[in-house]
């Protein structure tokens, strides 16, 4: 069946995609620059079409934890804030993934700290792949660099959240969230039955069969010795992610002699980065990490062995610059450019940053 093509917003792809995939609920709560997937699904009302419930919370709080509790019957549920509204959401990202639980999250990063402002930003790179909640836990990290993406990861993050039955996020930023392109668009796709959760996930809360005892859904242990035994437990599930799920894409590294490594809107503006230096005579690539955690460590530490230097392009002050660095060891340079405050970098200024290698 061909594909239905429309001109969306990334935001508005955010949503469609959630009607899409067979999403069961999402909870959330306005924040500019993300308010349009609320409005988007509240718009659409997608209940008498697919049965997928929508509800604006009361907080962002209050969203996180109706996620955690829809998520505990193995429900598709999701969502999404901006910075300072996943900042609340914080806690009961650290309970989900304690309690080994399937969601997702959507993060439309905006300048901080504090308020700061609307406007795009990168700056909740370590709150989102460092664990910003408490306790040794990961988040799956999709980043997305077109509103095509922004719809497909739904789908994408749905099913390693359900693979691996942990959190994901989806870490985009206001320039991709408020950019208009189009989007190949799918069929829908069916919510799960009550019968297929109960035979594909056995650990959900679905009432209690007479096939089974209690089923228990907590991320609370007080015996220190069991409590270990599920860190443990999840350190091994995190170490079989990241020999699996690791994704990124590159661009011109061939015969390089500087690398960039940029995610989301900066690997945007870095594409043209690259066009403006080779025509230049200056050989530069690209490294775009898809999946921010698990990072693709050995893909650029192998490209490192072959180049003069590395430069990474963010919206921050600097953070993924940390796991270049730690990729890279000592062996070629690695500096960074970015701004921050919500100014987004221009292809010119990236070009003088790497002419100082």
């Amino acid at each position: 069946m061909a594909k239905e093509i429309r001109l969306m917003k990334g935001n508005e792809a955010v949503a469609e995609g959630a009607i899409r995939c067979g999403c069961d609920g999402y909870f959330g709560y306005p924040i500019t620059p993300q308010s349009e997937i609320l409005e988007y699904l509240t718009v659409q009302n997608p209940y008498p079409k697919t049965g997928m419930v929508v509800l604006q919370a009361e907080s962002e709080t209050a969203s996180i934890n109706m996620v955690y509790g829809g998520a505990a019957c193995a429900k598709k549920v999701m969502t999404s804030s901006s910075s300072p509204g996943i900042s609340l959401m914080q806690e009961g990202l650290s309970y989900i993934a304690g309690a080994e639980l399937p969601a997702l999250c959507v993060n439309v990063v905006r300048g901080g700290p504090g308020l700061g402002t609307i406007q795009p930003s990168q700056a909740d790179y370590f709150q989102t792949v460092k664990g910003g909640g408490h306790g040794d836990y990961k988040l799956i990290t999709l980043a997305p660099a077109s509103v095509q993406e922004m719809y497909d990861f739904v789908g994408l993050g749905f099913d390693l959240a359900f693979k691996y039955r942990n959190p994901v996020m989806i870490l985009s930023d206001g320039l991709i969230g408020q950019v208009m392109e189009k989007v190949e668009i799918d069929d829908y796709t069916p919510r799960w039955t009550d019968e297929y959760i109960a035979e594909k996930f056995p650990w959900a809360m679905i009432g209690k069969p007479a096939s089974r005892g209690h089923n228990i859904v907590t991320s609370l242990e007080l015996d220190s010795a069991k409590q270990e035994q599920v860190n443990l437990r999840l350190q091994a599930k995190y170490k079989v992610c990241e020999e699996n799920e690791v994704r990124y894409e590159t661009f011109q590294v061939e015969d390089a002699d500087i690398l960039l490594v940029a995610y989301g809107s900066s690997a945007r503006i870095s594409q043209k980065v690259i066009e403006l230096c080779r025509a230049q005579g200056l050989k530069v690539g690209l490294l775009r990490p898809i999946t921010l955690w698990p990072f693709p460590t050995k893909a650029i530490n192998e490209i490192s062995k072959h180049v003069k230097g590395i430069l990474t392009v963010e919206m921050s002050a600097g953070q993924m610059v940390e796991d270049v660095r730690l990729a890279v060891g000592c062996a070629v340079p690695v500096k960074h450019y970015g701004r921050f405050g919500g100014i987004i970098p221009t292809p010119t200024e990236i070009v003088e940053a790497i002419k100082t290698f």
